[in-house]
């Protein structure tokens, strides 16, 4: 007869459910999860879609021969390639500094880079006003050297790098903290510089967290309404974004249109969720940290 003893969770957990709720009440929450999301998800989505098809194939597409609905599709593939970018290697950066380091002020670091989460990005766009607007702080020095960043390209970056900053950094943060400093101080000690180290080493370990972290970056780029509303002056054509377009298009009672350029929108936060549903299933323990050794 072994003597073998289970751990005390193992012993617990034999023959006996984690909860103890009936049959009855897990039919019920799950009833009511499923409800909240067929309310508020499923349902607006499928709107959007038979909305924008309530014409036909033809008048759906007809919606992006408009100009300005092609103009809003660029600037928005514009700001997300240049806005995601700089937040890729910001977050990067970040993410390395405070889980490989230690240094005085991380913590501070750790709590500006929440703070989008926490500012209304009415309010970041606002800010950016005062700071670059006409009469703004640097207003009078950029209008005296013909640079243009409030209702301009460069008001719209701004404003969407400050609301998307946290993704990357955010995802990666917990990754790199969880894998530690041992791979990087192994390829340090046989001779490897702090570049090849994190090229060879710290990147492919974290390659699959920063992918699903530019992806959420990604989304919300293009999404983005507050913040890009304040700064762009709704110029037809220049400074609407995908967005912004949409919300013109149905203040016009052109509810065909807006809602087929939306629904560009929502196809991809679809790729978007599929993407990440797949790197989840896929590629689990890499983006946890337990399966970087």
């Amino acid at each position: 007869m072994s003597d073998t003893v289970l751990p005390a969770p193992a012993r617990e957990g034999r023959g006996r459910r984690v909860t103890t709720e009936g049959a009855g009440a897990r039919l019920a929450l799950a009833l009511a999860a499923l409800s909240f999301l067929a309310l508020f998800l499923v349902l607006p989505l499928v709107v959007v879609f038979v909305e924008a098809f309530k014409g036909g194939i033809g008048t759906y597409l007809s919606a992006f021969d408009d100009p300005d609905a092609q103009a809003a599709i660029r600037l928005t593939l514009t700001v997300a390639a240049i806005a995601v970018p700089l937040n890729l290697v910001f977050g990067v950066a970040a993410a390395w500094a405070i889980a490989k380091f230690a240094f005085a002020g991380k913590s501070l670091l750790v709590t500006l880079i929440d703070l989008p989460f926490s500012v209304s990005p009415v309010v970041s766009g606002l800010v950016y006003v005062l700071l670059f607007g006409a009469q703004g702080l640097f207003g009078p020095f950029l209008k005296a050297h013909g640079i243009e960043v409030i209702f301009a390209l460069p008001g719209i970056v701004l404003a969407t790098v400050f609301v998307t900053f946290p993704f990357v950094a955010r995802e990666l943060i917990p990754l790199m903290q969880e894998q530690g400093t041992a791979d990087e101080e192994a390829a340090l000690s046989l001779g490897a510089s702090g570049l090849r180290t994190f090229l060879t080493v710290t990147l492919p370990n974290i390659r699959w967290g920063l992918f699903y972290g530019v992806l959420l970056c990604n989304a919300r780029a293009m999404g983005e309404f507050g913040a890009v509303s304040v700064v762009s002056g709704h110029i037809r054509g220049l400074t609407n974004t995908m967005p912004l377009h949409v919300e013109i298009l149905y203040n016009e009672y052109n509810f065909i249109a807006a809602f087929a350029v939306a629904s560009l929108l929502a196809l991809l936060a679809l790729v978007t969720l599929a993407a990440k549903s797949v790197l989840e299933w896929r590629y689990g323990d890499a983006l946890s940290g337990r399966g970087a050794h």
